[in-house]
């Protein structure tokens, strides 16, 4: 059974599939849930060509957007909104909540889009302290 699991969201369509992902976890009765939403800064060069909309940048709408997501799920939830690069942010977070579970949304990116942007859903399953679950978009 999980009881702490780390929910990487960003605001996208993607994001709602991982979170009605959840609905399907067997998560324990006093299980944790931490939705996290990492920011990139301008000068991280691996995020530099990745698409980003515009109104999930600031601080602001980014919590905003995690009250949101609190509202639909049935479970106790923390919210983390940090700053960085995703995959190193999420590995951090992970450690320091011992997650048992990270559970994020991949881009679909193959080929010469993946090699040149990167995936931070690879990166994360290599480094993670934890299992990590790979929503697909649909």
């Amino acid at each position: 059974m999980l009881n702490t699991i780390v929910v990487a969201v960003d605001g996208t369509d993607l994001s709602l599939a991982v979170i009605s992902t959840l609905a399907n976890l067997k998560i324990a009765p006093q299980g944790k849930i931490v939705l996290a939403h990492v920011i990139s800064l301008p000068d991280d060069l691996i995020e530099a060509d990745r698409p980003r909309k515009p109104e999930f940048l600031s601080l602001e709408a980014a919590e905003k957007q995690l009250e949101e997501y609190k509202t639909q799920l049935p479970y106790s939830c923390e919210s983390e909104v940090v700053l960085g690069d995703a995959a190193i942010e999420l590995v951090r977070l992970a450690h320091i909540y011992q997650a048992d579970l990270i559970v994020m949304g991949s881009r679909g990116l193959t080929g010469v889009e993946r090699i040149i942007a990167g995936s931070v859903s690879s990166q994360v399953m290599a480094e993670s302290p934890c299992s990590v679950l790979v929503v697909r978009p649909k």
